[in-house]
């Protein structure tokens, strides 16, 4: 038997290239999440200091915030589950077509699909706000007008009926982010005999392509795909936000769980409340990542 030499040279190299990530991971990531889980529990107004208050802000939560439980919750899910699966589908196909192409024009393309996602509350407040203006100058308005569909320009932006619609199909348009790119790299890196293989072996269209020889072979890609469309589902209030120009939105219609975070954290300076509800967010987050690790995850003997 090998003797145990304990501490080695390189083990010391090892944990010394490790150690900006390490330093990085712990004071970004794992103190604020202590930090919040420790306030979650007390009452803090960021002026005195904060006081234990136990479950209470939980309690709160799922008892008597009736802003939380009418709008916040069924608002976020609605959202998270047609923009999550909707951008994450989005992105994959429009990856998959910019790759059937020539890599110049792919190349334009992709940065013109990735573009909205960086500069994102800039091209929803001109392009967006212009779209849907609440009066004549709107350019919905303005052909609904001119169609003489309506007499009067309607106030999308502060109406609760149109404004999560609109909110999705915003989100939608500006979702083709690094996991969008991340597909494109993974759909150029397959190995094109595989492709070759499947059809002497009997596939015949290009759907059983994409399902069969595609997608198992860049699950990495889109594992990482799936996250970044989760992360980016939950953490689009802004959205909202930047439409409406207010927190919270029209009679809350696009109110998430974001938004009321901020409206506590930032606007009531009820932090210990605050940190309750992104204690509570981070754990649906966490539940929906180990969905997507279950389905695009590698598999372990």
């Amino acid at each position: 038997m090998k003797k145990d030499k304990g501490f080695t040279s390189k083990d010391l190299k090892a944990y010394a290239y490790l150690s900006p990530y390490i330093i990085l991971f712990t004071t970004f990531i794992l103190v604020p999440v202590a930090i919040a889980i420790a306030l979650s529990f007390s009452y803090f107004d960021v002026i005195n200091r904060p006081s234990f208050t136990g479950l209470l802000n939980y309690v709160t939560l799922f008892t008597q915030d009736k802003i939380f439980l009418k709008y916040v919750l069924p608002n976020t899910f609605l959202y998270a589950l047609i923009v999550g699966p909707g951008g994450y589908v989005l992105a994959f196909l429009i990856a998959w077509m910019l790759s059937q192409i020539q890599a110049i024009p792919r190349t334009v393309l992709s940065l013109c699909i990735y573009t909205p996602s960086m500069a994102g509350q800039v091209f929803i407040g001109v392009i967006w706000k212009t779209i849907f203006s609440g009066d004549q100058s709107g350019w919905v308005n303005s052909i609904l007008m001119k169609m003489d569909i309506i007499d009067q320009p309607i106030q999308f932006l502060l109406t609760k009926d149109y404004f999560m619609l609109i909110m999705i199909i915003v989100s939608l348009w500006s979702a083709m982010g690094i996991g969008f790119l991340a597909m494109i790299s993974g759909i150029l890196n397959v190995d094109k005999e595989l492709y070759e293989a499947a059809y002497v072996d009997g596939i015949k269209t290009r759907f059983q392509e994409i399902i069969y020889i595609t997608v198992p072979s860049m699950k990495p890609q889109m594992l990482f795909g799936a996250v970044m469309a989760i992360v980016n589902a939950f953490n689009m209030g802004w959205i909202g936000v930047t439409l409406s120009g207010a927190n919270p939105t029209p009679e809350y219609s696009g109110q998430l769980i974001t938004n009321h975070i901020e409206d506590y954290g930032f606007i009531r300076y009820e932090m210990g409340y605050a940190a309750a509800i992104s204690v509570m967010l981070l754990a649906i987050v966490y539940l929906f990542n180990l969905v997507a690790h279950r389905l695009f995850g590698e598999k372990e003997d």
